[in-house]
């Protein structure tokens, strides 16, 4: 007595066919471990373990670069805060005084260019324009303006 079938002699060649371990492509190397990788042709981890490992590493320089920059952010945030006191609004100080402090003029969140053509640097809630080569004008924006 012949055996029931119950898939199709096709489904049953795909199964097979997906379920034989593929061989490695020649010259396929794994990012992390450098073993050989099998599978799809865009594959590039040879485990989910290298993966992972990669997402880890990955994750790591780019949080200690973030970090960075937002502490610089902060600290130029700092200077303008103490530079202007708690309840100005808008103040013209020289740019000797806040290189002094070490605020660092190449880092801010946004630029803003207003009608006449003046550029502004924010620094989370608060901008800053040159206006002049000795003079800095800064504003604070948000909740206070």
């Amino acid at each position: 007595m012949r055996q029931r079938q119950f898939i199709s002699e096709d489904t049953r060649a795909i199964f097979m066919k997906n379920t034989i371990p593929s061989l490695p492509r020649k010259g396929r190397r794994c990012k992390i471990c450098k073993g050989p990788v099998r599978g799809r042709s865009d594959k590039i981890f040879c485990s989910t373990s290298c993966k992972n490992e990669y997402h880890v590493r990955l994750r790591q320089a780019t949080s200690k670069a973030v970090k960075e920059t937002d502490k610089i952010l902060h600290r130029n945030r700092s200077i303008l805060l103490e530079v202007m006191g708690k309840n100005a609004q808008q103040k013209k100080v020289d740019r000797l005084v806040l290189e002094r402090k070490k605020f660092r003029f190449n880092y801010f969140t946004r630029t803003y260019i207003n009608s006449r053509g003046k550029c502004y640097h924010y620094v989370y809630d608060f901008a800053w324009m040159e206006f002049s080569d000795l003079e800095i004008l800064i504003r604070r924006f948000g909740k206070h303006s």
